[in-house]
């Protein structure tokens, strides 16, 4: 299996926009936090956190597809790729089955939103508690990229209480919070 130094060069190489890095680095945490919290291979399960958005700057027309299909020549393992495809069903065709599908699915979207919501804070994520990303999330015009219909199908996919869902993305993200440059003193200076 390719370590996640590969895939952070990889990741590099690709993506030029610092968003859609950050993007992805956030989604990584929180894909990681729900492997630890489930006994899974966090390194494993932190490749297609990492990687799921891999093409979307290059080849948004083909977005996973060239991504998939470049990975599985690197020899990345099918879990990945699986989860990889089963994040964009609509497009791929292949639906999110196994907890790392559904776990992809569920937090990508939502990192995005717990993202933005931590730059109009003054602290940051260091106290963001569910019920200010809750606000956001209803909140249309607030970060209006982010697919509130795809928050919801990954709540629905864990079969979790929206608050605690929110809370383990927001807990996986504080992980990396100065790499993502969402602590209190990055936001606010």
């Amino acid at each position: 299996m390719p370590e996640r130094a590969q895939a952070v060069a990889l990741l590099e190489e690709w993506v030029e926009n610092e968003g859609l890095r950050k993007h992805m680095y956030s989604v990584e945490a929180a894909v990681r936090h729900y492997a630890r919290m489930r006994g899974e291979d966090e390194d494993l399960w932190g490749l297609a956190g990492l990687l799921h958005d891999l093409d979307w700057e290059k080849h948004p027309d083909r977005h996973p597809l060239t991504a998939v299909e470049h990975l599985r020549g690197l020899g990345y393992p099918e879990e990945v790729l699986h989860a990889i495809l089963a994040h964009r069903p609509d497009f791929t065709g292949v639906e999110p089955e196994t907890d790392l599908d559904k776990v992809l699915v569920a937090c990508d979207e939502l990192s995005g939103l717990v993202f933005a919501t931590c730059l109009v804070r003054p602290t940051g994520i260091d106290d963001l508690k569910p019920k200010s990303v809750k606000k956001k999330l209803k909140d249309k015009a607030f970060a209006a990229g982010v697919h509130r219909d795809e928050v919801e199908k990954g709540i629905e996919l864990l079969g979790i209480d929206r608050t605690e869902h929110i809370q383990n993305v927001i807990d996986g993200m504080r992980a990396v919070a100065g790499a993502l440059g969402i602590r209190g003193e990055d936001v606010s200076g």
